[in-house]
């Protein structure tokens, strides 16, 4: 049977169609999006250990109110941007997860670890207190939720490397590093608050000084490059200006920290906490716009 020229043509368009949806999903995300993955997932590190900060000063009685508001919406963003990243999210710019590998990953931190994460934060922000058992639970729960979250991100960091930024792999590093700092004032503020408690000092003075330490090497492997992070340092002029202010407020809450690390000083103050609920937030802001800038350098 010969078909017609028309009828050929009419054939191959229904084929391209049916066909170019699937070869397009396999490609997985472009070069842009990778950079809003890894910038989000990244984020999802940070709000694992901002949580528990927003828990411990509720459980030390500090402006209670704000922190379950704050509370309720970073526990809420976390959910959201889960499933985001693995099936998409339009208002969060994400694409759907295309390595099964990566989605299973996804599957385990919701199904082992978040969701009864999520219980317990839900209980507290009903009673609007933390017991002291709550206490034992987060401390013990929030890190294992972040080990997982950080095995995703390195996925994901692979991934791009590989494909959507493999003609700049030190990108997907950069911005993977550089979100992880994000991380790490949080995870300072919650050990910080987890010794003013008297939770487990001794651990958590030693933590302390091990995430103060890596948050410090790290800016400056951003800035100037860091051979043994994979850091290749920061050449664009408005990313190193943005830094610099990170730098400039880190100066000024790395004492707080050093403080609070010290094995000499026996007790964290009332005013001390309220130092550090206050300043966590502007470190974190304004290495929170240095991401972004990466992930603008992406999608060029």
């Amino acid at each position: 049977m010969h078909l017609s020229m028309k009828a050929i043509v009419c054939l191959a368009s229904i084929t391209m169609f049916l066909v170019s949806p699937v070869i397009s999903f396999a490609e997985g995300p472009t070069a842009a999006e990778y950079g809003v993955v890894l910038n989000l997932s990244g984020k999802q590190r940070m709000l694992t250990q901002k949580m528990s900060k927003e828990m411990m000063l509720i459980a030390l009685n500090h402006d209670v109110e704000n922190n379950l508001k704050n509370l309720a919406a970073t526990s809420g963003l976390f959910d959201k941007t889960l499933k985001g990243l693995r099936d998409g999210d339009a208002e969060l710019r994400l694409p759907p997860t295309v390595s099964t590998r990566i989605v299973k990953q996804l599957d385990k931190i919701n199904t082992n670890h978040w969701q009864e994460y999520y219980k317990l934060i839900q209980s507290v922000l009903t009673a609007k207190k933390v017991s002291k058992e709550q206490v034992v639970v987060l401390a013990e729960a929030n890190l294992p939720l972040l080990s997982q979250m950080n095995k995703c991100v390195k996925l994901y960091e692979k991934d791009a490397s590989k494909a959507g930024m493999k003609s700049d792999p030190g990108l997907a590093v950069t911005i993977n590093l550089s979100g992880k700092q994000r991380m790490l004032s949080q995870k300072m503020s919650k050990e910080f608050l987890l010794t003013a408690y008297g939770h487990q000092v001794d651990d958590n003075k030693l933590n302390l000084l091990e995430t103060s330490t890596l948050f410090d090497r790290t800016l400056l492997g951003l800035m100037d490059g860091d051979e043994m992070l994979d850091l290749p340092g920061t050449k664009n002029d408005t990313i190193s200006q943005q830094l610099k202010v990170v730098m400039d407020l880190w100066k000024s809450f790395k004492p707080i920290i050093e403080t609070a690390a010290d094995p000499k000083t026996p007790s964290i103050s009332q005013d001390q906490i309220a130092t550090l609920a206050k300043s966590n937030l502007p470190l974190l802001k304004e290495m929170n716009k240095a991401v972004g800038m990466y992930e603008k350098e992406a999608a060029k």
